[in-house]
């Protein structure tokens, strides 16, 4: 998964610049206030910091629909641009009114760059590693704060600082970007998707991905264009195919799904059964927790999904794999050739495409006709899976591996002539039997001999429809055959559906809650609170001035924070978003509280430094290794593809009014509360934003973007019945 990495991380550039910017305008404004005398002029200090948040303010009003409409990837660049022409003229800047000018530039470089990187990396990544890439922005931009406070700590121990050549050099990583935007990046391969460009998408995924064959993920991006309908939750037994004939009495050859593993020689089928599954039964009835209706049930439904899975080693493993499609991993000619030999064996003949499997067979299709009958009827039908095939006879129904310990399957509508229904399917945990042993399922009268499991599926309309199959056509012609919706976003009218306004509640509620836990609070008093711990005085001592000791503690407060990104990055996506938000939100409330005492009880001042030092510094630990980027990665996952842009600038716009209610609120709260009472309000917006997250946030790790909107739209309908 190189390619994605060196796309996310090259993205995330933008918020290093972000960072960056962020760390010098703090600097430089001492010296922007001494050179046109504005100690008497409070409003005009307060407008150069403030411009930038009031324009990307302003473009992350039009950031998300124009994305939708012209690419993520455009606007990335124009980010870069911005960046650099705010950087030239706030180097030129020869008056204040220029300045401002310049520094309004560069907030719309800021707000485009802020709305748009988390949801380009998450419509790049794969799902098993989504959220750590998605963590990037966070590490680059406290990066970027570093790397600028020690410019800004240097340039600052010369005798005439030029607060001009620090804003200016903003311009130099900004051409960088550019360069990296304009030529390296690719565009989404989801908003390829969505405006009917299959080949670009498909060549964009080869390369994202290292390999050839991506048929499975370029279905999974199309049938993304058709979420928020009706989806229904369904059961399945999977058994090896040998058990499955042995017996046959048992099976609904029409709803036989067929199901090839990493093994050599091992293949597996799926019927439909009435069972008790996890998903199942909380989709209908919820879950012992949110009986008393304060959890939503799309809570339980996601958890039922993260359930501990067997260990790996059985078929439950191989089966549904957390780390990609079981196709995979059988690469090598031997397994192609096995594979021949056991569709011969079961009365199938080979692909004729088989052997054409390239980067350049761009036309080569998904689902095509293998073989026809007496009467010119197809007699089985072919899934491309790179040099693994299979092949599945008539009135049978084909599936491939999506990533994340997910499969993709289809089966003929029978309500609806030439219609198609797409397959989430899952492995039900705990659910089944081990290898040996006898399993009798709810619902299945059956009684196998040896592996079983019980898999859940989210069932609804397919975008694709049998004749597109049947005439041999590609994914990319059987696409531009479908009505306008498929390709072009429905636009604001989906906000209302109720999946969609689901994920707005929880996205728009995670954000206000974020900016109002005390990170600018926090961030205001550190130097503070390092001084009253004598390091000032130590500094002072060095020969060092109160300005650049400002700097320098500024830059040592950013430097703690990497290594609790890199923790965060390492576990985004094994504990997971959710787990790592009610874990450090207690931490957050604990460090606000010390924080209110320290202010509140005489306990001497070296005691009081020192504890009020050691609450800092957790405190900046745990926010960002939880309450700082999880809000981002969780708004870039949980909207439909033709939607997502709008939502995430709705998410972002909630985000910068947040961010300037509580930077400019903070001065006259202290004034009328004191320290101490800020400090307690924040402790209780924590406390809120636990309960929040404990009864409204999901855990999305590891679940396909597409998937993830499905369950929003069940946990929705679920909702609306309670």
């Amino acid at each position: 998964m190189s390619g994605a990495v060196l796309v996310a991380l090259t993205a995330a550039i933008g918020n290093l610049l972000q960072g960056w910017d962020n760390a010098t305008i703090a600097g430089a404004v001492l010296y922007i206030k001494k050179e046109f005398n504005l100690q008497t002029q409070p409003t005009i200090e307060g407008l150069i910091v403030a411009m930038s948040l009031i324009g990307a303010t302003v473009i992350t009003t039009f950031s998300g629909p124009v994305s939708d409409m012209f690419g993520r990837r455009p606007m990335l660049v124009i980010s870069s641009v911005l960046y650099f022409l705010s950087g030239l003229v706030m180097l030129w800047a020869p008056n204040v009114y220029v300045l401002l000018l310049a520094r309004l530039l560069d907030g719309f470089g800021i707000g485009l760059a802020v709305t748009l990187v988390p949801v380009y990396i998450s419509e790049t990544a794969p799902p098993e590693i989504r959220g750590r890439l998605n963590t990037f922005p966070q590490f680059t931009g406290c990066v970027g704060m570093f790397l600028s406070y020690c410019m800004v700590f240097s340039m600052s121990l010369m005798q005439s600082p030029s607060w001009r050549l620090m804003l200016g050099v903003l311009s130099i990583p900004s051409l960088a970007y550019f360069f990296l935007a304009l030529f390296y990046l690719p565009e989404s391969p989801r908003w390829l998707v969505s405006k009917g460009r299959m080949k670009e998408a498909k060549q964009v995924l080869q390369r994202l991905r290292g390999r050839d064959d991506v048929s499975g993920e370029m279905a999974l991006l199309m049938e993304g264009l058709g979420a928020g309908g009706e989806v229904s939750i369904e059961e399945y037994i999977i058994s090896p195919d040998d058990e499955y004939a042995d017996n046959q009495e048992h099976a609904v050859e029409k709803d036989r799904i067929k199901l090839y593993g990493a093994e050599e020689g091992l293949s597996w089928v799926a019927k439909p059964v009435t069972g008790q599954s996890t998903l199942g039964l909380v989709s209908r009835h919820g879950s012992a927790i949110n009986q008393s209706n304060l959890m939503d049930p799309l809570v339980t439904l996601f958890g039922s999904v993260h359930e501990k899975l067997p260990e790996m080693g059985s078929m439950r493993s191989m089966l549904f794999s957390n780390f990609g499609s079981m196709f995979n991993i059988a690469d090598n000619q031997v397994k192609h050739e096995d594979s021949d030999e056991e569709s011969q064996r079961d009365g199938d003949k080979p692909s004729d495409a088989s052997g054409a499997e390239s980067d350049d067979n761009l036309s080569s299709p998904l689902l095509s006709r293998q073989g026809t009958g007496a009467e010119g009827h197809p007699t089985s039908l072919h899934i491309r899976q790179g040099s693994n095939y299979t092949t599945a006879n008539a009135g049978e129904n084909a599936s491939m591996g999506i990533g994340g310990g997910w499969q993709l399957a289809y089966k003929k509508d029978e309500k609806k002539e030439g219609a198609l229904k797409r397959i989430y399917l899952h492995q039900e945990p705990g659910v089944g039997s081990r290898r040996g042993s006898i399993v009798s399922l709810p619902g299945c009268d059956a009684h196998a001999e040896g592996e079983v499991i019980h898999a859940a599926a989210l069932v609804s309309q397919s975008v694709l429809r049998t004749d597109s199959i049947l005439a041999q056509q590609t994914i990319e012609e059987a696409v531009e055959k479908q009505s306008g919706p498929v390709t072009k976003g429905p636009g604001w009218r989906a906000l209302f559906e109720p999946g969609v306004k689901h994920a707005l509640i929880v996205g728009v509620g995670i954000q206000i809650l974020q900016q109002f836990s005390g990170i600018n609070g926090v961030l205001y008093y550190t130097p503070q609170i390092l001084e009253q711990a004598g390091v000032g005085v130590l500094l002072s001592n060095m020969g060092i001035g109160s300005e650049s000791a400002s700097f320098l503690i500024s830059g040592i407060t950013t430097l703690l924070m990497l290594p609790s990104i890199g923790i965060a990055m390492r576990l985004m996506d094994i504990a997971g978003r959710r787990l790592l938000l009610l874990a450090t939100l207690p931490i957050l409330l604990v460090s606000l509280i010390v924080l209110v005492l320290g202010n509140v009880i005489n306990m001497g001042a070296v005691i009081h430094a020192v504890i009020s030092t050691i609450s800092v510094v957790v405190y900046f630990c745990c926010f960002v290794s939880g309450f700082g980027p999880i809000p981002n990665i969780l708004c870039s996952e949980i909207f439909p593809t033709s939607v997502r842009g709008i939502c995430i600038a709705i998410c972002a716009l909630t985000f910068w009014i947040g961010d300037i209610i509580v930077t400019y609120s903070l001065p006259v709260m202290l004034n009328s509360i004191g320290l101490a009472g800020v400090f307690g309000i924040y402790a209780v917006v924590c406390a809120i934003a636990w309960v929040f997250v404990f009864l409204k946030v999901p855990e999305t790790k590891g679940m396909p973007l597409e998937v993830i909107t499905e369950f929003f739209a069940v946990g929705a309908k679920q909702s609306a019945k309670e």
